[in-house]
């Protein structure tokens, strides 16, 4: 209906340019089409006259009326009447957009499918949670935003690549390491007391397990010979991170390059298995995990930190070199290699992100904890000073989800192992549940995970509600073969127009939304937009269900009341899949 209203006001601009009203070739005229807020300004808007009023050298509003006149006719538009300043609102005949109806049927898992993106090159990046123990509750929603945001980029035209950088290198996986390594201590019959920094849940021990079954007892060393000399921690006086540096330390001199390798990388390849599996059972998929130690296998990280170099934007201060991210909009400047001459995180980020844009992504788009807010100005200034613009990158910061427990909040720490996995969130809820409450608020507001109201089954439940609407027309389709009637798909629009009731009629317009609310959901990163969608369709449904028959005796009636509800159902399965969230034939 959009595409029709602007190829109308498309034709009375040309007809007003042959007439000498307007300079502008029509070509060059872009013209808004908008769905009116207030049914009593019509169904749609365009502001297209006061966009043209001063090429035109006219007042906007006698630049409307022109346009007014000079639209042909067409049968799907009652009038138009221009309204304030110079609004043309267009007011559509009641039975105007049945024909979407045998769109959406035609079209099936490809309706609102859009090519706003023109195939522009996007990665997602997504979750890249350390791989330093299980997912919890609150990386769920930063993996069921990040999945459901690159599907509907997708659905709008984009060439999406997903993917998981996986924090491989760095002090919180030596912490891991060490971790591993005392518990397989302990397990061999060694008595050590267990560091307070690290890291403490029942899955360090199952890895331990894992790592003996795999190298038997040649990691072994005495703890005599491990905690000789070093200094006190934490419960006894001293500092907690000088100790774990202490151990790990020691671990690299007792266990040697090799053996220390295989021991790091039992661990990170353990538990990045069970994400991987976690996030698959979960419906979230990556086309590529992107490893930070392959930066430093590569190349890649010193070449970006030679780029800053070379370019002048390292100095050295206090035997670190920094880098000048000032001069490019941060608030203050970033070490970029330490006093013992090792890289920082920031330095690995740099080189990441400058890989990125060398693979020739049009758009990055980096979901982050909302931890992570100071971090964005730092990233935003790399790329400025090594590619000379951050236009590229988009930023969207997630709040972390609060699960409770009746009125107690739970600990969230991978140290203590104090946390509710997102395993057992899936176990008690379901993927379909957990999936659509993470998306329904904005991804940068706070989300209180109600568990009870997860596993109900009412009407308050939004996702029940949505699926329940799905599943309810499948069942009257059922029926339908059971009663022995018949479903012929009208052949045209005109076929429909016993569909003239108010219920019919409004399920038919947010039908015919759908496609605009594609767009605009991607183009804003919203995907809470089409669950609330969906929550709006479902309840439009079932009001609709609760009072109208659809397997009547009056063939042309009941065949467009369940061309109607099918359409409807095929709506809620696509959005649904982009959700991803199933679409059950029974409940």
């Amino acid at each position: 209906m959009r595409s029709l209203l602007q190829s109308l006001i498309a034709d009375a601009l040309t007809r007003l340019q042959r007439e000498g009203v307007i300079p502008t070739a029509p070509a060059a005229v872009e013209v808004h089409i908008e769905r009116a807020r207030d049914k009593t300004h019509g169904d749609f808007a365009s502001n297209v006259a006061m966009t043209l009023g001063k090429a035109a050298r006219s007042a906007p509003r006698a630049l409307a009326e022109r346009i007014v006149a000079a639209l042909p006719a067409a049968d799907a538009v009652l009038r138009a009447e221009v309204a304030g300043p110079g609004f043309i609102n267009f007011y559509l005949q009641p039975t105007a957009q049945l024909g979407v109806l045998l769109d959406v049927l035609a079209a099936g898992d490809a309706y609102g499918q859009s090519q706003v993106g023109a195939g522009q090159r996007v990665q997602v990046e997504f979750v890249s949670a350390n791989p330093t123990g299980p997912l919890h509750v609150g990386h769920g929603r930063g993996a069921a935003y990040g999945s459901s945001l690159a599907n509907l980029l997708q659905a709008a035209g984009f060439d999406v690549a997903r993917e998981y950088y996986v924090n491989d290198a760095g002090r919180q996986m030596d912490i891991l390491a060490i971790s591993v390594w005392l518990r397989y201590l302990e397990f061999l019959g060694q008595e050590l007391t267990f560091p307070a920094g690290a890291y403490r849940g029942d899955y360090v021990r199952a890895i331990a397990t894992g790592l003996e079954q795999q190298v038997s007892d040649t990691l072994l060393r005495p703890a005599a010979d491990v905690l000789d000399g070093l200094p006190p921690d934490g419960p006894q006086g001293g500092d907690v991170d000088q100790y774990l540096d202490a151990l790990i330390a020691r671990a690299k001199l007792l266990l040697g390059a090799p053996n220390y390798a295989r021991l790091h990388r039992h661990g990170c390849d353990t538990i990045l298995a069970d994400i991987d599996d976690d996030l698959t059972l979960f419906g979230v998929s990556f086309d590529r995990w992107f490893r930070e130690s392959s930066l430093v296998d590569s190349g890649a990280l010193d070449r970006a930190i030679q780029a800053l170099r070379t370019a002048d934007h390292l100095y050295q201060k206090d035997g670190a070199w920094w880098f000048r991210a000032t001069t490019f909009g941060d608030r203050q400047d970033r070490v970029v290699i330490r006093e013992n001459g090792e890289p920082t995180y920031f330095a690995s980020d740099v080189a990441y992100h400058l890989d990125k844009l060398n693979r020739g992504f049009d758009r990055i788009i980096d979901i982050w904890g909302s931890d992570h807010h100071g971090y964005m100005d730092r990233i935003r200034a790399a790329l400025r000073a090594l590619s000379g613009s951050a236009d590229a990158l988009t930023v969207l910061l997630v709040q972390f989800a609060v699960l409770y427990r009746g009125l107690e909040k739970v600990s969230m720490s991978t140290r203590s192992g104090e946390f509710v996995t997102l395993r057992e969130l899936r176990d008690e809820v379901g993927s379909d549940a957990a999936r659509f409450f993470y998306v329904l608020r904005k991804c940068d507001q706070h989300l209180d995970f109600d568990l009870e109201l997860a596993r109900s089954h009412s009407n308050e439940n939004p996702v029940y509600y949505v699926q329940y609407a799905h599943a309810r027309i499948g069942a009257v389709l059922r029926q339908l073969a059971e009663r022995g009637l018949k479903f012929d798909l009208p052949n045209s629009a005109n076929e429909l127009a016993v569909l003239g009731e108010q219920p019919e009629l409004e399920l038919t317009a947010s039908l015919n939304r759908y496609p605009e609310l594609i767009e605009t959901a991607a183009l804003a990163h919203e995907p809470h937009q089409i669950a609330y969608y969906l929550r709006e369709l479902a309840g439009q449904f079932h009001a609709y269900y609760n009072n109208h028959p659809f397997l009547v005796d009056d063939a042309t009636l009941r065949n467009a009341r369940l061309t109607l509800v099918s359409a409807v159902r095929q709506v809620l399965s696509n959005g649904l899949r982009l959700l991803g969230v199933s679409a059950p034939e029974h409940m």
